[in-house]
């Protein structure tokens, strides 16, 4: 069916592309004006719909923030969320607002990394407020590739590994009729390329694709899970311990085939799954249901991922009586070394800097 309302919908495809080309154009040409503001920018983004590893990626980039004690913070538009305008969501010890509020990506993302952070529509207005309250002078722009409106040191691009190795190429064309926010062609504005392979083996880029990546620093990513954790007392454990159980698997991403790949290659029994839309915002009903799908199924355990814990901890009283448990994943690099040093000279090149209108 989706595929079939995709092809409906093809012929609007043109009128995206000449949308996008004609704004991108603007920007190129110094007409629509692009605002420097008084902080290093570390822009994350992707030029696909969902998946890739934005977040796994901005929590790496404010680790080695931490790593190197350097005064950071975080930017997002905040997806999804029930709020609008700017949002101070954490001042780095104490999240202010509610997971609805601020979108369960920079919930999660605020309580991982104990670094300010906000979202906003306006990433201009939202830079300047959120140096203002925190007073950072370097930003870990969330998602925002397409946002041009700010300036960044360094644009981070990442793509999905097996997005990329797609033999059906349907998928690699423009929104609506595939998943693609901008063309291959945009790749020329990235300063950096990070392939997230996710659990999966390492393979080359494609040869029809392999012009677009030309001249560009590229790194390979990967995932490695830290462990299994109690939503209610965040204590650790073991996948092994998961193993040969039969669990109740739940979650909402945009891409759910790694999370359960992950469990059926540990032995994790991932027979009853019930699988939501990417950001799903759970309502008291679907949590009935879970409960229903939990006792129906004689299930020893609610397993999610950490995105979604973040939303179903607003049910614990519902929930009280069924333990839920997330994975954990962090991203890592390969030649980590290298992309530290290139992150590390980004900032520190940076002598003075001026807010300022680039023409």
């Amino acid at each position: 069916m989706l595929k079939l309302i995709r092809i409906l919908l093809s012929p609007l495809t043109f009128i995206y592309a000449f949308i996008i080309k004609l704004r991108n154009y603007l920007f190129d040409k110094g007409i629509f004006k692009i605002k420097k503001v008084n902080a290093i920018v570390i822009s994350v983004g992707n030029i696909t719909v969902g998946g890739s590893g934005k977040t796994p990626t901005v929590i790496f980039l404010a680790d080695l923030m931490k790593k190197y004690k350097i005064q950071a913070g975080i930017l997002s538009r905040g997806y999804r969320r029930s709020s609008h305008g700017y949002l101070f969501v954490s001042d780095g010890k104490k999240i202010r607002t509610t997971v609805d509020e601020c979108g369960d990506e920079m919930y999660l993302i605020s309580s991982e990394t104990n670094l300010p952070t906000a979202v906003s529509e306006r990433r201009v207005e939202g830079a300047n407020r959120l140096i203002k309250d925190s007073s950072i002078n370097v930003i870990i722009l969330d998602d925002a590739f397409q946002h041009r409106w700010l300036h960044r040191d360094l644009d981070i691009l990442i793509f999905d590994q097996r997005f990329l190795s797609k033999v059906n190429q349907i998928e690699q064309k423009l929104l609506p009729l595939g998943m693609m926010r901008e063309s291959f062609d945009s790749i020329s504005r990235a300063d950096v390329v990070i392939i997230n392979r996710k659990f999966a083996e390492k393979t080359e880029i494609p040869s029809r694709l392999l012009k677009y990546f030309n001249n560009k620093k590229i790194f390979y990513g990967y995932y490695v899970v830290s462990g299994i954790y109690d939503v209610k007392t965040h204590n650790e454990f073991s996948l092994d311990e998961f193993k040969g159980q039969k669990s109740l698997v739940v979650c909402g991403i945009a891409k759910p085939y790694s999370f359960l790949s992950v469990l059926e290659n540990n032995e994790i029994d991932i027979t009853n799954k019930m699988i939501f839309p990417d950001h799903k915002n759970y309502t008291l009903k679907e949590i009935q249901s879970i409960r229903k799908k939990f006792y129906e199924t004689n299930a020893y355990s609610v397993l999610t991922t950490q995105k979604d814990a973040v939303k179903l901890t607003k049910f614990s009283k519902d929930l009280d009586d069924i333990d839920i448990y997330y994975l954990k994943i962090e991203l890592k690099l390969e030649n980590q070394e290298d992309f530290e040093e290139l992150i590390l000279n980004t900032i520190n090149k940076k002598d003075t800097i001026t807010t300022e209108s680039l023409t």
